[in-house]
């Protein structure tokens, strides 16, 4: 059974920088599209940033390329999300998913993802 647990998620004052983990158990080492989303209350849960295993390769949504870092350490089947200069408007919870699929461009697409963590707050004040 594949489970994701997230954590730290806290509250910090804005341009400060926060570093997300999702731990990742009962996944057997292979291709795999990771990812970070986020959802404020009302809306759909938005894609962040993402990883693929294979390759390497990382993508980034617009908004938050240049600020947000997505990597993994392999030795302790982790993925993280580190958060620089952060805003106000970054405030949301914090989700991870995993799926065995490579998603490519579609990887912002919420429902490609067949496992996710309960997610982790993160609270930006001004």
């Amino acid at each position: 059974q594949v489970q994701l647990v997230e954590s730290g998620g806290e509250s910090v004052q804005a341009g400060g920088s926060l570093r997300l983990s999702c731990a990742i158990s009962g996944f057997t080492d292979g291709p795999a599209t990771m990812a970070w989303f986020r959802q404020t209350p009302g809306s759909e849960r938005e894609g962040v940033a993402s990883l693929y295993t294979t390759t390497g390769t990382t993508r980034y949504a617009d908004s938050w390329k240049g600020r947000f870092t997505i990597s993994r350490d392999n030795t302790k089947n982790t993925l993280y999300l580190q958060m620089y200069s952060l805003k106000p408007e970054d405030t949301a919870m914090y989700y991870c998913a995993l799926d065995s699929a490579s998603l490519g461009s579609w990887w912002s697409r919420e429902e490609h993802y067949r496992y996710w963590g309960q997610g982790t707050q993160v609270t930006v004040s001004s």
